[in-house]
C-alpha cells in the first residue's frame, strides 16, 4: 500500500536549516530540480502546488542556491548541473 500523494510533498516555505545547514525550503527546491518533468506546464504546476510559492520566486531561490556551498555539499550532482547550464548559457551570450 502506498502512502497519500500528501505525504510526498515537499513542506511549504520554512527557513529553519536541516541537519545539512540548508532550510528545509532550500533542500525541497533541489528535490524539485532533480525530478524528470513530463510535458509543459506540469513543473510549473508542482513547483505551486508542493511548495506553494511562484515559479519566478522558485527560479530567484533556486539560482542563489547554486552558488552556495551548502547546497554543493548537499546535492553535488545537480548543483554542478545545474551550474554548466548557466554557464553555457552565459557563453552563448
Amino acid at each position: 500500500m502506498t502512502a497519500p500523494d500528501h505525504e510526498h510533498r515537499a513542506p511549504r516555505a520554512d527557513p529553519a536549516p536541516d541537519a545539512g545547514g540548508l532550510s528545509v525550503r532550500d533542500g525541497a527546491v533541489l528535490a524539485l530540480e532533480r525530478r524528470p518533468w513530463a510535458g509543459p506546464g506540469a513543473k510549473e504546476r508542482a513547483i505551486r502546488e508542493e511548495l506553494g510559492i511562484s515559479p519566478v520566486r522558485y527560479y530567484q531561490l533556486l539560482n542563489a542556491l547554486i552558488d552556495d556551498e551548502r547546497a554543493l555539499r548537499e546535492d553535488p550532482v545537480t548543483v554542478n548541473r545545474l551550474r554548466r547550464v548557466r554557464d553555457a548559457k552565459r557563453g552563448r551570450r
